[in-house]
């Protein structure tokens, strides 16, 4: 796109040509429609309207140092799609249906996939919804499944950049046993106010405890959490914390670099005893944590405003990755013919 001012885009929609579509209605999913239509058509008694029943994913395409696009883990997201739909009670798409719909769309919207060394990627967003009329609670028969994709700039416009965080004892992001482990639209609505507290405070991110004790973190916003300490990439392990896509292909990087992954409860007074920690998701890679201040201890743990060592070398080694700069071994990535 000539006059796109890649470095500048911002994590926001912008319009690309296409999307496309699935619809579920009498017992079966449509042909894939695509479309350059950017509005839905829903009724106003759609059961996502009232009830949350509603669904999203997120993922990237890259363009590499060698001109190919490559489609980071899209094989992963359509599964936990397909867990979030379960749990939802909506009908679930095949993972062949989903990884179709994703590679189509940017296939027709190559030329908004940013040049390499923009900083910059293509966002795809699957987003899915019960559609069925009706104003009692129960599930939905009827759906519709929607993929598009907006061009968005590097999360951090100045490099990687340590944040501030604040641990919120009052909100809980969720509760056990509920959706935390799922990427529907509720969980994040109920985080919005702890959200907006926290920057008007001045911290750029919130982190959560387990929703029964308040003793064990579990979240960092929307983003997994990870501390470095001793050679040890040490992340939660709870039934209420999304499975980050992200942290998932970091462990395996941290094991390729002889750190030992532990997934295990960690204590909140364990965020003194790491050397570096960091939130990790599809926007940010690795965004490390400068700080961690609990509002109600009035204690602060630092880490410093430089990005430590194993949280550099981790989001490099997945950067190289997802821009085709390093051997693809375990075969995450799908090159875009």
């Amino acid at each position: 796109m000539e006059n796109m001012d890649w470095s500048n885009l911002g994590f926001d929609y912008h319009k690309t040509d296409y999307n496309v579509r699935y619809t579920y209605t009498d017992g079966a999913w449509s042909e894939m429609q695509v479309t350059q239509d950017e509005f839905i058509n829903i009724h106003m008694s759609a059961s996502c309207l009232h009830y949350g029943i509603e669904l999203f994913e997120g993922l990237k395409a890259f363009r590499g140092q060698d001109g190919k696009v490559r489609l980071f883990r899209v094989e992963e997201n359509a599964r936990r799609l397909q867990s979030s739909a379960k749990r939802l009670c909506l009908p679930v798409p095949t993972v062949k249906m989903v990884v179709k719909a994703c590679e189509e769309v940017v296939r027709r919207n190559l030329k908004f996939v940013p040049p390499y060394e923009s900083g910059a990627s293509l966002y795809l967003r699957p987003v899915m919804f019960g559609t069925s009329v009706g104003l009692g609670i129960k599930p939905s028969k009827e759906a519709l499944l929607v993929i598009y994709a907006s061009p968005v700039g590097a999360y951090f416009k100045e490099g990687i950049k340590p944040i501030r965080v604040v641990i919120d004892r009052i909100q809980d992001r969720a509760a056990p046993r509920g959706t935390g482990d799922v990427k529907v639209g509720g969980n994040y609505a109920a985080s919005l106010m702890s959200g907006e507290k926290a920057h008007d405070d001045g911290y750029s991110n919130v982190m959560y405890l387990d929703a029964a004790e308040h003793k064990y973190i579990e979240e960092c916003g929307a983003a997994n959490f990870f501390g470095i300490r001793q050679g040890k990439y040490i992340t939660p392990h709870s039934s209420s914390v999304l499975p980050s896509i992200t942290n998932k292909s970091l462990r395996q990087l941290a094991a390729d670099m002889g750190l030992e992954v532990e997934q295990r409860l960690i204590p909140v007074e364990e965020l003194s005893t790491f050397e570096e920690c960091g939130a990790c998701g599809t926007a940010a890679v690795i965004a490390p944590i400068e700080l961690i201040h609990d509002r109600q201890t009035g204690v602060t743990y630092k880490y410093g405003n430089k990005v430590g060592e194993y949280s550099l070398r981790l989001y490099t080694a997945l950067q190289d990755i997802q821009y085709g700069r390093a051997e693809d071994k375990y075969g995450w990535c799908t090159v875009i013919e």
